[in-house]
């Protein structure tokens, strides 16, 4: 595996793999990788020649008071376990490279409607960072395909409508949640998680399977999602938002069959976030 730094070289080295006609895909994170991550790099591995899997730490998304600085950094660890999961290249560029000029002169990306409520009601312009170094890495990289979380959904929403509005020749993956084995999914800040929170985080999952459960036997959606918050609370969880939606993001009507249940809470200073699918009864 290669690990570049600057953008003419990833330029280059990509040139190099397109003139053999070979297939691109892209795996955009930030690091401090976990199985979640890698099977993101398994799922580009299935379908492309050569995957190019990115870390880069974006400060565009961080809001004030967040965890930029203390975001974890574990390049050496990361590369390993790349390697060994068969990413072809690195590209982990310093925030100089890929932002020359100061954060408040930034050519910005705003998706609009779908990057509101949810996430985006409690972290403003988080959204606008992921849509424009997204698309800054599409332009860097101009993958055949791109894979990208279902846990973090609503992200995955936002770069779909931004691939779909802005016409850029990329598949969209969405690849399934990964879970520890007592449900919790995986993300890199469950390492903030103190002993006995990370004994109460996975209640967060049980608690939506239950949800889920009661609103696929036809229960009404407002009290299931009022007594949701209530059980959240009880657990020890300071909820941001417990909500259910349709498949697309979009309100749910008496029409809506296919929809998401979508959830954040805080244990102490760490903001989990997870979702379940399921199905409206008629």
């Amino acid at each position: 595996m290669h690990t570049l730094r600057e953008i003419p070289d990833l330029r280059t080295t990509l040139n190099h793999y397109r003139r053999h006609g070979q297939r691109i895909g892209l795996v955009p994170t930030m690091g401090n990788l976990h199985a979640g991550h890698l099977a993101l790099v398994a799922a580009a591995r299935e379908r492309c020649d050569v995957v190019v899997t990115t870390i880069f730490v974006n400060p565009l998304q961080f809001g004030p008071g967040e965890d930029l600085a203390a975001y974890p950094r574990t390049l050496s660890d990361d590369q390993a376990q790349l390697e060994a999961a068969g990413c072809d290249l690195l590209f982990a560029p310093a925030v100089d490279a890929v932002y020359p000029r100061p954060l408040e002169s930034q050519t910005r990306i705003r998706v609009p409607e779908i990057s509101e409520g949810l996430c985006g009601g409690s972290r403003p312009g988080h959204f606008d960072g992921v849509a424009t170094i997204v698309a800054m890495l599409f332009n860097l990289v101009q993958p055949d395909l791109a894979c990208f979380g279902q846990k973090d959904y609503q992200q995955l929403a936002v770069i779909r409508r931004l691939v779909a509005d802005l016409h850029f020749p990329v598949e969209i993956v969405g690849v399934p949640i990964v879970r520890a084995e007592d449900g919790l999914a995986l993300s890199s800040r469950n390492g903030y998680l103190e002993t006995h929170q990370r004994i109460i985080a996975p209640r967060l999952y049980s608690i939506l399977c239950e949800l889920r459960q009661r609103l696929e036997d036809g229960a009404d959606v407002d009290s299931t999602l009022a007594e949701g918050l209530a059980c959240l609370e009880e657990t020890g969880f300071v909820p941001d938002y417990l909500e259910l939606r349709a498949e697309d993001l979009g309100p749910v009507t008496a029409t809506t069959h296919d929809a998401i249940l979508l959830a954040a809470a805080r244990l102490g200073t760490t903001r989990l976030i997870d979702n379940q699918p399921l199905v409206l009864p008629r």
